[in-house]
């Protein structure tokens, strides 16, 4: 029930310590997800929050160390799928992300970065039919490489997925 982009850039924060290029945050509000994403460190993303601050109970953050894409806004976490349905935010290497994202790319989804993540929501996005968990899981079996990833989505705003395979993940 609290507003949760004082909780997001807190955390944040608290990470800030280990370096990274990028910066961002997701909220969904009101059915529509929400979100800001800077290149730098936090105090830029708090400057394009300042002036336009996110509202809602439930979000994803994330500090970003570019592996696949160079530093910039467009390369920056969250990434959302062709709908606009569902965010993610992802920590590790996705090793087969290049077939991966060609095959999508012959299905008709459309790619605004340069990352291995964004690969991700979209492959999870195609298999939407089957609800948000099973999605996420047959997505994930496709996947080679590691990962830590947290997950929303407007159909189902009230719910967080997260997963991991050869990264860490702690939920607070």
């Amino acid at each position: 029930e609290k507003e949760v982009q004082p909780i997001l850039i807190a955390g944040l924060k608290n990470l800030e310590y280990r370096g990274y290029d990028s910066t961002g945050i997701a909220t969904i509000y009101k059915g529509q997800l929400h979100i800001v994403r800077s290149k730098g460190k936090i105090k830029e993303l708090q400057k394009k929050l300042s002036h336009c601050p996110l509202s809602g109970t439930i979000g994803l953050g994330h500090n970003r160390w570019a592996t696949h894409g160079l530093p910039s806004e467009e390369n920056a976490h969250p990434h959302v799928d062709c709908k606009n349905d569902l965010v993610i935010v992802h920590n590790g290497i996705i090793e087969n992300y290049i077939p991966l994202r060609e095959r999508l790319k012959r299905e008709g989804h459309i790619f605004g970065s340069d990352t291995d993540t964004e690969v991700m929501v979209h492959l999870i996005e195609k298999y939407m039919h089957l609800g948000l968990e099973r999605a996420l899981c047959k997505a994930l079996r496709q996947i080679t490489g590691s990962y830590a990833i947290g997950l929303i989505s407007r159909q189902e705003p009230g719910r967080l997925l997260a997963a991991r395979h050869g990264s860490p993940l702690i939920v607070g």
